[in-house]
């Protein structure tokens, strides 16, 4: 194996946390339809199970790369392919409300380690030349995963069948949560596989080790030249431990820290991770039914990883302000759009269509026959009120395909849109942004704060989701979304610097006012 494909074959092993956390998030979006009337869970509770590996996350950014700077990169990792594996075996096997969200829980500290850990584990070993490309194997692990999550759920959904002796309503979400444990033990056993970190390896004094692994991947004249640049920015990087978050509000930093904050709450305050996480129960709403809400959950995550490809194509050529502009423009145009779809919706359950319902209790549904709903709200206030929480969570999909009167394909169009729109400009170009921003004094603790306000933000919009399908309706809920989309257009537009064909020190002089 050659010096770069074995560092291409590294890389991938270690941004296969990326894949886990994609995984995991597209897997819940099917697990709800399930889990939730088997526990018969409220809307905050469906929000919190959601959430709570995101709130979790937001923490383990804040600590993993310090705890990493102590025990290793390499170690980390290892422990956090571990806890992959315990979370999705417990939440298999979860027994209640409280179990399943500890165990995701669990799951959430390792996502949130293995998104910070990956990208820094990956630029220690990289040249300058393939650091981009590698770093932005993260990105692609994280689509690929919602992509092989939601044709998992796909198949166990289609096989889910009244003739199955295997499957059944009671224990197919449990193999949805558990087949994460494959790619989580394949983790586990391919870390062990990759070498240390050479940068760690050097800061701990262990010089002949690091040079042994440089020159594996790098080779010995280049490993050579590696190994100068390390001990060239060694004191910089001793001195980064030294730093405190009140660092950041020195005024020379004001500018570039606002506009990593405001592009960090973005990404998150549109929306994409309730449209990602409740995909299935977004496309029961327009009564394509359950199996087309499934198949739909296929459909999206491809669009993702075709746009996350064209972000890659384009990122050094159209560069980052215009990819992000026009990027949020579509958001907001999209998420309007299935607002408007969603206002046109009419809600009506005739006789005919109750007697062919398949449960039980079915026919307590006659007295609402031929009554016209103008909103979600109302019709499904009275379904809840008529069958009760759990029979109507149930039985939902089914449901709100004999009842619904809506356009169908403009929420599909709207949503994909959405989908396409984040998946080449907020998805992964604000992680390059933030990675060119700050000084490399300030890097690792600015883009760490940053990405807690981005994780804590992502929980608060998963936990209120439900609530506001419930309370809010469809059409208000996307309005919403949509309007702070459109917002933040005209706040990028106004303050958003290009980065793109710029050196790292040019961009300092730049975006730094010294005072």
């Amino acid at each position: 194996m050659n010096n770069k494909v074995y560092t291409i074959f590294v890389s991938f092993i270690v941004a296969l946390g990326g894949f886990l956390f994609g995984f995991d998030a597209g897997i819940i979006s099917g697990v709800m339809s399930f889990a939730g009337p088997e526990f018969n869970l409220n809307e905050i509770q469906s929000g919190w199970v959601v959430s709570s590996p995101s709130f979790a996350a937001m923490f383990a950014m804040l600590f993993s790369g310090r705890i990493s700077d102590k025990i290793g990169r390499k170690r980390m990792l290892i422990f956090v392919a571990f806890l992959y594996a315990i979370s999705a075996v417990l939440s298999a096997l979860a027994m209640s409300y409280e179990m399943l969200y500890i165990a995701r829980i669990i799951g959430g500290i390792a996502f949130g380690a293995a998104l910070v850990l990956a990208p820094i584990y990956i630029a220690e070993i990289s040249t300058a030349e393939n650091r981009g490309k590698l770093v932005s194997l993260q990105q692609l692990n994280i689509v690929f995963g919602f992509f092989a999550a939601f044709l998992s759920n796909y198949f166990f959904n289609k096989y889910n069948t009244s003739d199955s002796t295997f499957l059944n309503d009671e224990n197919v979400w449990r193999w949805m949560l558990g087949v994460e444990l494959i790619p989580a033990l394949l983790y586990f056993i391919l870390l062990f596989f990759v070498p240390k970190s050479p940068r760690w390896l050097y800061l701990k004094g262990k010089y002949e080790e690091a040079k042994r692994v440089l020159n594996k991947i790098h080779g010995n004249e280049r490993g050579s030249i590696e190994i100068a640049s390390i001990e060239k920015n060694i004191n910089t990087d001793k001195n980064k431990s030294k730093l405190k978050i009140r660092d950041l509000l020195k005024p020379s930093l004001r500018f570039i820290l606002v506009v990593g904050l405001i592009v960090g709450i973005l990404q998150q305050i549109t929306g994409i991770n309730a449209v990602y996480f409740y995909a299935t129960s977004i496309f029961k709403q327009t009564g394509i039914g359950t199996d087309a809400a499934f198949s739909s959950g296929v459909l999206l995550s491809t669009i993702s990883v075709v746009f996350t490809f064209v972000a890659i194509y384009l990122i050094d050529r159209m560069g980052r302000r215009p990819l992000l502009l026009i990027g949020t423009a579509g958001i907001a145009i999209s998420l309007l759009l299935c607002a408007y779809g969603f206002n046109q919706a009419t809600y009506q359950l005739s006789e005919e269509k109750i007697n062919q319902l398949e449960f039980s209790e079915s026919k307590k549904l006659l007295p609402l026959a031929n009554k016209i709903y103008e909103n979600d709200i109302d019709f499904k206030n009275d379904l809840k009120t008529t069958l009760g929480n759990k029979v109507y969570s149930k039985n939902d999909g089914a449901i709100l395909e004999a009842a619904t009167n809506i356009n169908a394909n403009l929420i599909l169009i709207g949503i994909l849109g959405f989908i396409a729109c984040f998946a080449f400009s907020l998805g992964p170009v604000m992680w390059v942004l933030l990675s060119e921003l700050y000084p490399i004094k300030y890097r690792g603790l600015a883009i760490g704060v940053i990405a807690f306000v981005n994780s804590l933000i992502s929980s608060i919009v998963q936990l209120v989701f439900p609530w506001e399908l419930s309370n809010l309706g469809n059409a208000l809920t996307f309005f919403i979304f949509g309007v702070i989309a459109f917002i933040g257009f005209f706040i990028l537009l106004k303050i958003l610097p290009e980065t793109k064909g710029k050196s790292l020190e040019e961009l300092e002089q730049e975006l730094v006012v010294e005072t």
